[in-house]
C-alpha cells in the first residue's frame, strides 16, 4: 500500500490558469499552469465531474498568483481518480480580513459572511495523493453541455468520490493491525513504543481535521465524516439514533455528544482546571501552569499577525501544543493513577521540539520586529521558551 506524506496538496494559490474537459464521459482531463513552473500539470482522470460540470469544458483564471513550495513539488503527470470537481459548492466567506476579524472576535461581534459559489477540484493522483483546488476568487467560464448527467448518476459518482476519500484516508492514518500479544498495551511500554502510538495519534488527529473542513458545510456531514475516517461503529450509532428518534430522541443525541466529549478529552485537553469533574479536581503541574501561562501571552503579542503558516501563527500553536500535551502528561488527578513513564519520556520529547520550533519563530519576528515594546516582549517570551526546555530536559533526565 502506497503511504502518502502529504494530507492534501493545496496548490489554489500558485494557480495562473487552467482547463478541466469532461466532455467525454466516464473521463476528466485537464491541463494547469502553476506560478514559477515552464510547464504545466496534466490531468488524467478516471471518473466525472458533478453534475453542473459534467459534460462541459471548464476554464479558469486566477487574477493574483504566488509561488508555493507544494506547486513547486508537486508531479507534472497527474493521473488517477477523480474527487469531488464542482463550481456549485456553497461556503461562507467573510466580508472582512484578519485584522477586522481578530477585532471582531475581541469585541464579541459576529463577523459579516456570504455565502459564495466555491470552485473546488479535488483528485487522487496516484503518486502524490489528494490534491484540492478550493477557491472564490477565480473568474470561470463554462462550456454548454456535450451530454448531461442525471441526478442518479450524480449520486453514483458522489458515492465513488466518497469511497475515494475513505481509502485515501485509510492510507495516511494507517492504523496499527491488531496485536495479539497480551502486552501490546502493557506497562513495560518505554518512550519509543509510546512514540510509534502517538505518531499514529497524530495521523488521526491531522485526517480528521482535513475531513471536518471538507464536509462541515455539508447537511450530512456526521455520516460522511465517519464513513471517510473508517469509523465504522460511529456509523452503527448513527444509524440506530436515526431509526430511535422518534421513541428517544434526546438520549441518542446525548449518546453522540457522549462520545464526542471522549473523544476530546482523551487527546489530553483541558476541560476546567478549577472545576469538578467525574475524576475530582486537576493539580496542575507547574511546569504545565507555566507552558499555559505562556501560551497566552503569545497569543496577546502577537495578535491580529497570525495568518496560517506565518511566524506568529507557527509559534502560538507549537505553545499551544506544549500546554496541552504537558498536561495530559503532567498533571494529576485526585486519584492513584500515575501515568506510565515511558509516554510521559515521548510526550516531553515532542515538546522539545515544539519549543525548539517557537524559538526559531520568536527569533523570526525579531529580527524584523521594529516597535521596542513588541521587541521586548517577544525576547521574554522566547527567554521564557528557553527555561522551560531547560526544565524538560531536567525532567527527561530524571525520569530517564
Amino acid at each position: 500500500m502506497r503511504e502518502f506524506q502529504h494530507m492534501a496538496w493545496r496548490i489554489d494559490e500558485a494557480v495562473v490558469r487552467g482547463q478541466i474537459d469532461n466532455t467525454v464521459e466516464g473521463r476528466t482531463t485537464g491541463v494547469i499552469w502553476l506560478f514559477g513552473r515552464d510547464k504545466p500539470l496534466v490531468l488524467s482522470l478516471v471518473g466525472d465531474c458533478w453534475r453542473d460540470l459534467a459534460g462541459t469544458k471548464l476554464m479558469f483564471e486566477n487574477p493574483s498568483p504566488t509561488t508555493l513550495d507544494d506547486a513547486l513539488a508537486i508531479e507534472a503527470e497527474q493521473n488517477g481518480i477523480i474527487g469531488d470537481i464542482t463550481a456549485s459548492r456553497k461556503a461562507r466567506v467573510p466580508l472582512v480580513d484578519e485584522d477586522d476579524m481578530h477585532q471582531i472576535r475581541k469585541s464579541g461581534g459576529e463577523i459579516p459572511c456570504e455565502w459564495k459559489n466555491v470552485l473546488y477540484l479535488e483528485w487522487f493522483s496516484e503518486i502524490n495523493g489528494r490534491v484540492v483546488i478550493e477557491t472564490t476568487d477565480f473568474k470561470l467560464d463554462v462550456s454548454s453541455h456535450e451530454w448531461s448527467m442525471d441526478a442518479d448518476a450524480e449520486a453514483a459518482q458522489k458515492l465513488a468520490n466518497l469511497n475515494a476519500m475513505r481509502d485515501f484516508m485509510a492510507q495516511v492514518i494507517r492504523r496499527s493491525e491488531p496485536s495479539d500479544e497480551p502486552d501490546d498495551f502493557s506497562d513495560d511500554m518505554d518512550e519509543f513504543a509510546w512514540e510509534k502510538r502517538l505518531k499514529e495519534s497524530d495521523r488521526l488527529t491531522d485526517a480528521y481535521q482535513e475531513v471536518l473542513e471538507k464536509y462541515m458545510e455539508d447537511s450530512d456531514c456526521e455520516r460522511k465524516e465517519a464513513f471517510v475516517m473508517g469509523w465504522d461503529g460511529l456509523l452503527d450509532e448513527l444509524a440506530e439514533r436515526d431509526e430511535s428518534t422518534a421513541r428517544n430522541d434526546f438520549g441518542d443525541h446525548a449518546d453522540i455528544d457522549e462520545i464526542e466529549r471522549m473523544n476530546f478529552e482523551s487527546d489530553g485537553q483541558e476541560a476546567d482546571f478549577d472545576g469538578e469533574d467525574s475524576f475530582g479536581k486537576y493539580e496542575r503541574h507547574p511546569l504545565q501552569a507555566r507552558a499555559q501561562e505562556l501560551a497566552l501571552r503569545a497569543m496577546d503579542v502577537v495578535a491580529g499577525e497570525s495568518s496560517q503558516g506565518s511566524p506568529s501563527y507557527v509559534l502560538v500553536s507549537n505553545l499551544l501544543q506544549v500546554s496541552g500535551k504537558l498536561a495530559a502528561a503532567l498533571n494529576d488527578r485526585s486519584s492513584d493513577y500515575e501515568p506510565e513513564t515511558g509516554y510521559v519520556l515521548a510526550i516531553l520529547k515532542r515538546c522539545l521540539n515544539w519549543l525548539n520550533e517557537a524559538v526559531g519563530c520568536c527569533q523570526e519576528l525579531m529580527t524584523t520586529e521594529e516597535n521596542a515594546d513588541q521587541l521586548a516582549a517577544l525576547a521574554h517570551i522566547r527567554s521564557t521558551i528557553f527555561e522551560i526546555r531547560d526544565h524538560i530536559t531536567e525532567l527527561r533526565r530524571e525520569l530517564k
